[in-house]
C-alpha cells in the first residue's frame, strides 16, 4: 500500500504543524505511536496463535471422529443417526462383551 499524492500533502501538513506548535511533544507522540504499534502487533500475534490452536483442535477432533467411526464399523456398529457419545458407548459395550466372551 503506497502513499500517493494527497496523502503526502496531509503528512507534510501534520509534520509542519507539529514542528511549529509543539516541537517538545514530538518525542512523546512518537513514543505513543510506537507503543500503540507494539500493542497492535502483540494482539494480532495472540489472535493468530489462538486461531491456529483452534484449527489444530478442530483437526484433531475430526481425525478422532473418523477413527471412532472406523472402529465402530469394524465392530459392526451402525453409526448413522447417532451422536458421537452414543457410538463410543456402543464401542465400549461391544469391546467389553468381546473380552468377556474371549475369557470364557
Amino acid at each position: 500500500m503506497a502513499v500517493e499524492g494527497v496523502e503526502w500533502l496531509f503528512i507534510a501538513l501534520i509534520i509542519i504543524i507539529f514542528v511549529l506548535w509543539a516541537p517538545e511533544k514530538i518525542p512523546k507522540i512518537a513514543e505513543a505511536l510506537g507503543k500503540a504499534r507494539r500493542e497492535f502487533e502483540k494482539a494480532s500475534k495472540e489472535l493468530y496463535n489462538e486461531l491456529e490452536k483452534e484449527a489444530e483442535v478442530k483437526s484433531l477432533k475430526e481425525e478422532s471422529d473418523e477413527k471412532i467411526i472406523e472402529i465402530a464399523k469394524s465392530l459392526g456398529i451402525v453409526t448413522e443417526g447417532k451422536t458421537r457419545d452414543e457410538i463410543v458407548k456402543e464401542i465400549i459395550e461391544k469391546a467389553t462383551s468381546r473380552e468377556h466372551q474371549v475369557k470364557l
